[in-house]
C-alpha cells in the first residue's frame, strides 16, 4: 500500500465529500483505491452501529460505539495489509472516541491510536458546530443521536484534546479550499 489516508471530523464536516474527491483523483492516476466509510453497510458491525446511532439513550450510545470500533477493526484486518491496494482511505476512524464520556475518551484514544495503524495522512476536518448542523439539516438523511448543537459542541471540544498528531483543516471553508489543503499534505 502506498498510502493510508484517514479523513475524520464531526458530522457535517465534509468527510465523505473529501474522500470522494481523493478517491477519484487517485483512480484517475491509475491507482487501486479502497474506501471504507464507517459505519460500513457491508457487515453486521457497521449495520448495528448505524441502527444504534439512529436511536437515543445510553445503551444505544454504548452499542453504537462498540459496534463502530468492531467495524473499523474489521476494515483494518481485511484491507490494511492487502498488497493489491495502492490507496486505502478511511472516512471516520479513531476520532469516534470524542463521543465517549470525558476523561475516558482521551484514555481510549491513546490506547486505540497505539494499537491500530496510524499515518502521517490523517486529517481532522474541524468544522464549527453551527456549520455542521447547517449541513446536517440540508441533507436528506435520518438524524443521528449526536447530530444536535449541544452534542456537536461537546464533541468538538473533546476533539481538541486528541488532534495534536493530526493534520487539522478548517472545514468551515469551501470544498475546493479544504481539498487543496489536504492535497498539499499528500
Amino acid at each position: 500500500m502506498d498510502k493510508f489516508i484517514v479523513i475524520d471530523g464531526l458530522d457535517g464536516s465534509g468527510k465523505d465529500t473529501q474522500v470522494k474527491l481523493l478517491s477519484n483523483m487517485y483512480k484517475e492516476q491509475g491507482k487501486t483505491v479502497v474506501v471504507r466509510s464507517h459505519p460500513c453497510k457491508d457487515n453486521k458491525y457497521g449495520i448495528k452501529s448505524k441502527q444504534a446511532l439512529l436511536k437515543t439513550g445510553k445503551i444505544n450510545h454504548l452499542k453504537a460505539t462498540v459496534y463502530f470500533g468492531l467495524d473499523a477493526i474489521r476494515s483494518i484486518r481485511k484491507y490494511y495489509n492487502d498488497e493489491n491496494i495502492d490507496i486505502l482511505i478511511f472516512s471516520r476512524y479513531i476520532m469516534a472516541v470524542v463521543y465517549l464520556p470525558n476523561i475516558i475518551n482521551v484514555i481510549i484514544y491513546k490506547i486505540v491510536s497505539f494499537i491500530l495503524p496510524t499515518s502521517e495522512y490523517m486529517f481532522f476536518l474541524d468544522v464549527s458546530p453551527e456549520e455542521s448542523l447547517k449541513r446536517i439539516n440540508n441533507r436528506n438523511e435520518d438524524v443521528e443521536m449526536f447530530e444536535n448543537i449541544n452534542e456537536l459542541k461537546k464533541a468538538r471540544l473533546k476533539s481538541k484534546k486528541v488532534v495534536y498528531e493530526w493534520n487539522v483543516i478548517n472545514a468551515d471553508d469551501s470544498v475546493y479550499n479544504i481539498n487543496s489543503k489536504i492535497k498539499e499534505k499528500l
